[in-house]
């Protein structure tokens, strides 16, 4: 009788341990066939591809040269903080490109009041008008309020480049200028006085940065098919001692309800790609 109940356990046993192998196998066949997301893997909406510049760019705030010509205009219009503006209030786009040594942008905006308060370039110079470039060089996402992981330059008015610096940075709110990362100059249209056009470079430094030592650091040479954190956004201030409006480039997912993440957290850049040129 106890061989006979021993042979019925052994025989439901392999037969329990051969379920689960079954189930082991559908289980790692389905993981290969679906395999999870990155965690890096971007979204659709949240990607670009660049292209390379066939011609030089001349950043003079006039869009005339053949360069331009090259990739599609993309929307300014995620708001981000604020209500939505109406079109005679803000509207813009933008395009991109690129060149070995830095990321090209040009900008079209309608901005019908241009207002800058503060005459120091680190007061407060997100209530002034400005348009605000965000660069993670190696696309890793994270934290970057007060470090150099991600950028986000803050280009006023007067072209002065503002961001947040280290907590040890000699001002006491630990803003810094970088206006040797950013050339910038912007024009308004004669022909329609609320538009601006703004021609931008920017030099693409890693997390190595050192603020403190500028001149040992060496900007990093572009080469197709790299992948960097992006996003482009404008503050608008008809005049209040608040900016109005944040407006960017790609939808931000909020957090307890706030837009207003990628001053201090690369993980919501969208991802930008280095493709080669449109042939000449």
């Amino acid at each position: 009788m106890v061989n006979r109940l021993l042979a019925v356990g052994l025989l439901a046993s392999a037969a329990t341990l051969a379920s689960a192998g079954q189930q082991a196998n559908q289980q790692q066949q389905t993981d290969t066939e679906t395999p999870l997301r990155s965690s890096m893997q971007k979204p659709p909406e949240m990607t670009l591809t660049v292209p390379r510049a066939n011609s030089p760019v001349i950043i003079d705030g006039v869009n005339d040269e053949k360069a331009w010509q090259q990739g599609n205009w993309q929307l300014l219009n995620h708001v981000w903080v604020g209500e939505k503006p109406t079109r005679e209030d803000f509207s813009g786009r933008y395009k991109l490109v690129w060149q070995t040594d830095g990321l090209y942008l040009l900008v079209e905006l309608i901005d019908d009041v241009l207002f800058d308060q503060h005459a120091n370039p680190l007061h407060r110079y997100w209530d002034d008008d400005c348009l605000e470039i965000f660069i993670d060089e190696d696309g890793s996402g994270g934290e970057h309020a007060h470090n150099f992981n991600a950028f986000a330059y803050h280009i006023g008015l007067d072209n002065q480049v503002a961001d947040m610096g280290p907590r040890e940075s000699q001002d006491e709110n630990n803003f810094i200028l970088l206006n040797h990362h950013v050339e910038s100059m912007w024009k308004r249209s004669v022909e329609e006085p609320f538009k601006i056009t703004w021609e931008v470079k920017v030099l693409i430094f890693d997390d190595d940065y050192d603020y403190l030592a500028p001149e040992k650091v060496m900007p990093k040479a572009l080469t197709e098919g790299k992948k960097m954190g992006f996003l482009l956004a404008y503050c608008d201030n008809d005049g209040s001692k608040q900016r109005e409006h944040f407006i960017g480039s790609h939808p931000i997912e909020p957090v307890n309800g706030d837009m207003n993440l990628g001053y201090k957290d690369a993980s919501v850049f969208a991802e930008i790609t280095l493709l080669k040129g449109d042939t000449e």
